[in-house]
Parts: structure tokens; sequence; C-alpha cells
């Protein structure tokens, strides 16, 4: 049941009223699959449940380094054992104080089989919680896994709900900042909570817009508030004219990047991945075609990450590619989006190959047909995009051998020993110096190799009225700046 039809249990609430003078509207593409956090995966739905609820912890909205939330301090006490100290003042939206009983419940709840929460993974590598006196919490893992607090940002369920049926309409206690006010297609209306974490002034409004010129048109009529990443670049300098809008940005933890099959044909020569990358000029590409709000990615964990590592830019050479990629004359097909501005960028990455002598069919595709074209290997090259790098151990996903489809994401098909072993390294740590450490030479294999090579990190890009002028993204791109504005 998708939470839109769930909102008749809401009908107490006339359904799609007008924002009340107070209330900020976000625009968003699609309502939310769900509303119940244990299953909730489209972007919406996540989004919108972390306004909801809360967990033990949150990622730094500049670092992305997981911090206290729920928690009032974790500290390992050997490299398996993790102890957390709950908030005192942790209180849920109907006034019941957070409890060590909540957080072991919530744990099992999600690694339940009967429960089938769609985030089960993110608890896999957890042998026990268990309680340890009033305040606190003691989890056991299975074998060391360095991205347990990362991992602890699921949020928190009330003891005697967390293992209950579906709620798609949004009415688990919670701990977030807001609360589900009215729920109806194309409209979801939060309400500030008296009782969770943070201090939110203004109800929000969730609006569902699907047509790009109807999200501006409400922006420039003082309708709507804030749109965040739903608007072209090509139309933001219009908007930004506007004397009542602002275009507000800052670098996203995303990352685009150009996958070709590793594993058969030209595309295993290395020689042949470098000449395809320095034949992109990936300057150009973000200075116009994206609006100047991304910048090239010189690595594949972003900037910003705690966890990244700086290496030399990727060089735009095409005197040095045509000697490569001229003799071996290329034909390859290229998978895109049938995103507009996808197809475009897509084709203008075929016309610099072809200067360079290769032959690129630009095939753009509905996300569910890429899918499977990638998952069954019929591809030579795909521009995909990872929208949150939250976590360095995302890369296990994409290019561990462990992973290659249907067991994973690694559509390239690497199997490369040493990939594996840092990536199983990185995923073992706990300490985060040494996690670090162990991405950067990550990080110089994959440069070597290029068995994906990384094209630009997209800037987050937020249009605001008056009433969100203090909007302030997340490196994400998530929403919880929402509670703190004036």
């Amino acid at each position: 049941m998708t939470a839109a039809v769930a909102a008749s249990s809401l009908c107490c609430q006339r359904a799609g009223a007008e924002k009340s003078a107070d209330a900020v509207e976000l625009i968003v593409q699609n309502d939310a699959e769900t509303l119940d956090p244990r299953y909730a995966v489209d972007t919406v739905g996540l989004r919108a449940t972390r306004l909801i609820h809360a967990g033990l912890v949150r990622l730094d909205p500049d670092t992305l380094a997981p911090v206290p939330y729920a928690a009032e301090s974790f500290r390992w006490q050997d490299e398996r054992t993790l102890r957390v100290e709950l908030r005192r003042d942790a209180r849920f939206h109907s006034g019941a104080p957070l409890t060590p009983a909540d957080v072991v419940s919530t744990i099992r709840a999600f690694g339940s089989p009967k429960v089938g929460s769609r985030h089960a993974r993110a608890v896999e590598a957890i042998a026990e919680a268990r309680e340890d006196g009033e305040h606190a919490v003691i989890i056991t893992l299975k074998r060391p896994h360095g991205t347990l607090l990362t991992d602890l940002e699921l949020p928190i369920l009330r003891a005697d709900e967390a293992a209950s049926p579906p709620h798609p309409a949004g009415d688990l206690d919670g701990l977030g900042p807001y609360t589900v006010a009215t729920l109806a297609r194309g409209t979801l209306t939060l309400a500030p909570s008296a009782r969770g974490l943070g201090s939110a002034s203004h109800p929000v409004i969730l609006r569902t817009v699907h047509d790009e010129n109807a999200r501006a048109l409400r922006l420039t009529a003082g309708r709507s508030d804030v749109a965040l990443n739903v608007l072209a670049h090509s139309i933001l300098p219009a908007l930004a004219r506007e004397p009542d809008l602002k275009v507000t940005s800052r670098p996203g933890a995303n990352l685009t990047y150009l996958v070709a099959r590793v594993d058969r044909g030209p595309l295993a020569d290395v020689a042949i991945r470098r000449a395809l990358a320095q034949s992109i000029d990936r300057e150009t590409i973000a200075r116009t075609l994206l609006g100047g709000y991304a910048k090239p990615a010189n690595a594949l964990i972003p900037p910003m990450h705690w966890a990244h590592t700086s290496l030399a830019p990727l060089a735009y050479d095409p005197a040095a590619a045509r000697p490569v990629l001229a003799p071996a004359t290329l034909h390859v097909t290229l998978l895109t989006s049938t995103d507009r501005s996808r197809f475009t960028l897509g084709r203008y990455i075929a016309q610099q190959w072809a200067d360079a002598g290769v032959t690129a069919d630009v095939q753009p595709l509905e996300l569910g047909t890429m899918i499977a074209r990638l998952n069954a290997g019929d591809f030579d090259l795909a521009i995909l995009q990872i929208p949150e790098v939250t976590e360095p151990n995302v890369l296990r996903v994409f290019l561990h051998s462990a992973s290659i489809p249907p067991a994973g994401a690694n559509r390239a098909r690497v199997r490369d020993p040493r990939v594996d072993a840092l990536l199983d390294e990185g995923q073992r740590l706990t300490d985060r110096d040494a996690r670090r450490a162990v991405y950067a030479e990550l990080e110089a294999r994959l440069r070597e190799q290029l068995y994906i090579v990384p094209l630009w990190n997209e800037d987050q890009v937020a249009v605001v009225g008056p009433r969100a002028r203090d909007f302030v993204p997340s490196a994400e791109g998530r929403w919880l700046s929402l509670a703190s504005l004036p």
C-alpha cells in the first residue's frame, strides 16, 4: 500500500488545503512511496522520514561524519563492541522517553525477516544489542565492522511499535522535529513536534509537482518556498533575477561517473579506458551544460567527505587520446537516462569521443530498463550517479568482486584482488584515520586502473523564497535545516 492510499486514515483533516501563512512549502517531484522508515527507500520517502524520525546518530551536514543525535555519546570498547549512551532529554512525539529497550527492539526489528525491512543490511553485522542500565546500550558485532556508526542513522522506533505491521501513513511514534499532520495524494503536511529532537518553528508542506515549468511558476508566484535539485540548470539564471527568489548552492556528496564493462573486448584495456577519460572535457561540461553548479571529480569520494583523498586532476588531453583510440576503431553504446539533460550530456560526450575516432551510439533508457541491461551485462558504457556518497563503504557495492550482479552493483565486472582486499579492510576498521588511509590507497588503485571514471560532483542547488531565505541544503541533499528556519 502506498502512502497516498493510506492517507485515507487521516481524513479528519482536509486534503490538499492551501498552506497556512507560516508554513514552508518544499517542492518535490514525486509522492513518497511510504512514510514507514523501515521500508522507505525512494528519495522523498527517505528524506521525509528523517524529518519525522531520528537515529542514534545523524550525518554532519558538512563532512558527513556520524555525530550523536538521539545518542549522547558512543565509545568503542573493542573492535567488536560499541557502548552508546542515550540522551536523557530525548522524547518521542507521544511524550514517551527514549529508553534502551527502544533501541534494542528497533535493531532487532530492522533485522527481522518477519518485519522484512528494506534496510535489514544495515544491522546485518550486529550479533546482539542489549540494555546496559537505564540510559545505555551495548552493541556487539559478529565481526569488526567500521560502518556501524553510519548505519546507526537508522530511525529509532518505540519498543512496542518496532515490529508492528507497516504504517505507510507515517503514524509511527517518532523522535524527529516533525509529525505528520495531513497526507493526501500530492501533498504531505508536517507539523512541528513539541517533544521531538530539534525545535522547528514552521509547518512544512511537501508539494508534489511533476512538471518543471509548473515548479518554476509556483516559486515565482510565491506559492512555494523551496525547490531543491528539481529545476534544470538552464532556468536558474532567470529565477535568480526574480526579486523575491534566491538561488543558493553548495558542493554535493554525489558522484556522476562513467562505467564500462571491463571484462571483455577493447574496454578491458586500461589504455583504452584512460584515453576515453582523457577525451572528456569535464571542465567545460561543468561550466556550461551544468551551469557552473558542478565540479570535475578527481576521485570517487567527494571533496567535503572525511574520507576524501586529493588526487591530481584527470587531464583533458585529446591529443594524447587520439593515437590510442583512432587505431582501435571503437563502436560502442553509451547508456543514459531519459532525462533531457542527461541525454544531452551523453550526446556531448559522444561528440567528443567522435573527435578522437570513437563512434558512440547514445541510448536513453527508462531507469528500470537501464538497470536490467546493466545487471545483465548488455552494455559497453553508461553514465550513472551515486546520489549520496555518505559512507565510503558504498564503493564495495560497485567494485567488489562479490558484488557482481545479481549480488550487487559491480556492473563493470571488476575482479581485482587488490581492490577487494582494500574494500574488505575499509569495512573492517573502526578507527577513522586508519580507514581514511585505506581509502586513499583504494583511490590510487582506481585511478591507475580506471574501472569506473569519475566525471563530476554536482552541487546541491536550492531556489528559495523570502520565507525560506536561510535554508541551506546539506552536502547529501537532505532537508533537516528546514527545522532551523526562523
